[in-house]
């Protein structure tokens, strides 16, 4: 497995190196986003790991522009800042899990491994299926793109990632810690309101243009979609 490491402080990027190559990963340093952005479109790399405080460019832009060019590389954000905005903004960014610093190596370790497993399961499920639909809404996975009535509705990486999570399981109530664990991973905080944030951003894009809703609360339980309850 080819790993990415963007961190300008070579103190942590040699740790980081020594413990992720113990682990058997193939590992590459950049300690810029303008260098990492090269590198991306030159080496085929299963995942990336950025700080958020580069020189150049900071990693929320630098995980904007890796999404765009491949929806599918998963990006874990190391970051001194742990307040939920910034953690909000990384996601948006396109983030797949966030790390406060300091953390525990084997932390990171458990991590990469969840979402290399995830990445793999993903890729292997939507081989034959890279059109979800329900009602009258689309998602075309070959494009990332999401239509309502044939109307395009522009949304973050994260947020895609949710709606396809809850249009897969349509007609089924989820609950919060099913929804973090597949949408954010194992390692998702419950201690968070992320879920609720992102299901009123959501709410606000998919439905709030329209009669006929899909994303409902189940008070205590969850949320389900479906067309089926007013």
């Amino acid at each position: 497995m080819k790993v990415l490491i963007i961190e300008d402080n070579v103190r942590v990027s040699a740790l980081l190196k020594r413990g992720l190559e113990s682990q058997g990963y193939q590992i590459y340093i950049s300690e810029d986003a303008e260098d990492a952005l090269v590198m991306i479109d030159r080496i085929e790399f299963d995942l990336v790991i950025t700080d958020i405080m580069l020189p150049k460019m900071n990693g929320i832009e630098l995980s904007r522009l890796i999404k765009k060019k491949n929806q599918e590389l998963p990006i874990i954000m190391l970051t001194a800042l742990g307040a939920i905005d910034e953690k909000i903004e990384g996601f948006d960014a396109g983030a797949d899990d966030y790390m406060v610093k300091p953390f525990e190596i084997r932390e990171l370790y458990a991590r990469i491994k969840a979402i290399l497993v995830r990445k793999s399961s993903s890729q292997l499920k939507n081989e034959d299926s890279n059109y979800i639909e329900y009602h009258n809404l689309l998602i075309d996975k070959n494009t990332n793109r999401v239509f309502r009535n044939r109307k395009e509705i522009n949304l973050t990486p994260k947020e895609f990632k949710l709606l396809v999570f809850l249009m897969s399981n349509a007609e089924r109530i989820l609950t919060r810690d099913e929804i973090g664990e597949n949408v954010w991973g194992n390692h998702f905080d419950t201690g968070t309101n992320y879920i609720d944030v992102y299901i009123a951003y959501l709410r606000k894009k998919i439905d709030k243009d329209f009669d006929d809703k899909l994303i409902h609360t189940k008070p205590a339980m969850g949320f389900i979609f479906t067309n089926q309850l007013k």
